[in-house]
């Protein structure tokens, strides 16, 4: 088969699809491999290890066109949606959910679509599972950051100091994200709540956090009593493949004292505060009312070294099986990988998705 990776466009974004050890294996085991140039060179791959490794460079319209099976981590802009063609596979986070303008592009030109995001299996979902972890220590990192008075903020240190409060951290969402977030905000030293709306995860939580943070029930009520002299709120809230659902509303800012700091993690999926709307590390935050909000869409994108290792770690094994067997093989044999399956001649194929966007052609 013949594999390409391509170059990520959007803005700030410098993780990879693969890795000159993934182009060794997929090349051992017969397959052609196309590699941008400098696709991999901010996760700290040169071109000359790729070349090592067995891949032919080439230039970003030539990693489209050569390719059978795209692989790549984020997805499509604008830009790129030209090079989508329908005996073209794409295997990268997907979002389509929160983006209508990818998932018609992906209908018009029936391109095959698996995500990331929705490959769900008996430990849940394994390709998101390594950048939510990521997210979540970010989140919590850009709490520090943004609560500094150089970045704009209103000058507090999140762990406080002796005699001197710490601040307060509210996450909504006890899962993957919420959880790392969480633990990162306690090392810190700040008071941490969590709020979820599952009693057996709010139970695990209570184990694993130990007693150092709230851990409570979330309805509307007592997420308003949360959200009460909050300093940060990190939106950490995930239905795999659907819109996230909005949990705090433009009213609700109110509640916040003044320069409080929401970060919304959740900004893939459309975001889970009413007025979030996606930015970028080139411009992280803004303002509504009063309140700072950070909603960076593409956070692990700003640890590629990292992020891009965990991130192929997880996706390779669904890769070479992919490339092995065959898509339509591969999505037969493999239940967890089925799950992936986001777009495929013309149609939508998952759920989540086709809820979201009800009036475009489904299955």
């Amino acid at each position: 088969m013949r594999i390409s990776a391509v170059k990520e466009i959007k803005t700030k974004e410098a993780r990879v699809g693969l890795t000159p050890a993934g182009v060794a294996v997929l090349v051992a085991d017969g397959h052609n491999v196309f590699v941008e140039h400098n696709a991999g060179t901010l996760s700290g791959f040169s071109n000359d290890e790729y070349e090592r490794a067995g891949a032919k460079l080439v230039d970003q319209a030539e990693a489209w066109a050569n390719a059978e099976l795209l692989v790549k981590v984020k997805e499509p802009v604008s830009a790129e949606y030209g090079f989508l063609r329908d005996d073209l596979t794409l295997f990268a986070y997907l979002h389509l959910a929160a983006d209508r303008p990818l998932t018609e592009a992906l209908l018009n030109t029936k391109t095959l679509g698996i995500a990331y995001e929705t490959v769900q299996d008996h430990t849940g979902l394994p390709l998101l599972t390594p950048m939510s972890e990521i997210a979540g220590r970010l989140a919590a990192h850009a709490a520090a950051t943004y609560l500094a008075a150089p970045e704009g903020g209103p000058g507090r240190l999140v762990g406080g100091s002796p005699g001197v409060v710490p601040c307060r951290v509210v996450v909504i969402g006890g899962g993957v994200v919420g959880t790392q977030a969480a633990l990162l905000a306690l090392g810190m030293q700040a008071e941490v709540t969590v709020v979820d709306t599952s009693a057996t995860r709010i139970r695990e939580l209570g184990n694993l956090l130990d007693g150092r943070a709230r851990v409570v029930m979330s309805d509307p009520a007592t997420l308003a009593r949360e959200l009460i002299g909050a300093d940060v709120v990190i939106g950490a809230v995930l239905v795999p493949g659907q819109a996230a659902p909005k949990v705090v509303s433009r009213t609700d800012l109110a509640l916040l004292p003044e320069g409080a700091l929401l970060i919304d993690v959740a900004i893939d999926q459309g975001g889970c505060f009413e007025t979030s709307r996606p930015t970028t590390y080139a411009n992280p935050t803004y303002e509504i009312d009063g309140i700072r909000h950070y909603c960076v869409a593409n956070m692990p994108g700003g640890v590629p070294q990292t992020s891009t290792r965990a991130l192929t770690n997880a996706t390779f094994p669904y890769l070479r099986r992919l490339a092995k067997l065959g898509p339509a093989d591969a999505l037969a044999a493999d239940p967890a990988l089925a799950l992936g399956l986001n777009t495929q001649n013309g149609l939508i194929m998952h759920k989540g998705v086709a809820d979201a966007l009800p009036d475009l052609p489904n299955a």
